[in-house]
């Protein structure tokens, strides 16, 4: 189901593929009273427009968008230029729903490794209530993205983490290194006592809210 906002003729969206999280997001999400996120991977700038619209009408916030646009394995099939140019226009569009010149969208084209390490040394502590990992679905790179990532997050605040049960192979056949769940399991399973999984969250995105530093 399309999400009511999505449907203004001034953006320009190809996939809905964020809309299935929105029902979630928007009970769970306000719980953290966010202001600073950060997303690694942003395609067309569905889910930043969603948080511009849902968070930027009457406060002061910060998003990261944190993507190459330059696509992964699963995007063979897609102009990653037109991609970069909709996240662009979409995300202006948005800014010009809200007309709040205190919300700030910050785009980082670049590996996300690379991204994170930037904003690590230059945030020096902790500052964002909110992580969203959507980027590379190679265990590898997702494992990289949430320990890193993790360091960037207050305590207290929310990790998302997108295609938990996502696979590029027919189930019964995947290749564990082609999928974010290893890596997902992984990290939550050495961060135990740091990253507490939230209850009762429907299974294709996993939320888990950080506890220590």
């Amino acid at each position: 189901m399309t999400h009511a906002a999505f449907d203004d003729p001034g953006y320009e969206f190809t996939n809905d593929w964020f809309d299935q999280n929105i029902v979630v997001w928007d009970t769970l999400v306000p719980r953290f009273s966010p202001k600073r996120f950060l997303e690694i991977g942003s395609f067309e700038g569905r889910s930043a427009c969603y948080l511009i619209e849902k968070f930027g009408k009457d406060q002061a916030i910060e998003i990261h968008c944190v993507d190459t646009w330059e696509g992964g394995v699963e995007h063979e099939n897609f102009a990653m230029s037109e991609v970069e140019r909709r996240f662009d226009k979409n995300v202006q569009f948005a800014l010009g729903k809200v007309g709040n010149p205190g919300v700030v969208v910050k785009k980082h084209k670049k590996l996300s490794y690379l991204a994170l390490a930037e904003l690590i040394a230059v945030e020096r502590r902790p500052t964002f209530d909110m992580l969203y990992v959507d980027g590379s679905h190679q265990a590898p790179d997702v494992l990289t993205d949430a320990v890193m990532g993790f360091h960037l997050v207050r305590p207290g605040g929310l990790m998302v983490f997108d295609d938990y049960i996502w696979s590029m192979e027919e189930m019964g056949s995947q290749d564990l290194l082609n999928m974010p769940k290893s890596a997902i399991d992984a990290f939550v399973n050495v961060f135990t006592r740091k990253a507490i999984v939230v209850r009762n969250a429907p299974v294709y995105q996993l939320y888990v809210t950080k506890v220590g530093g």
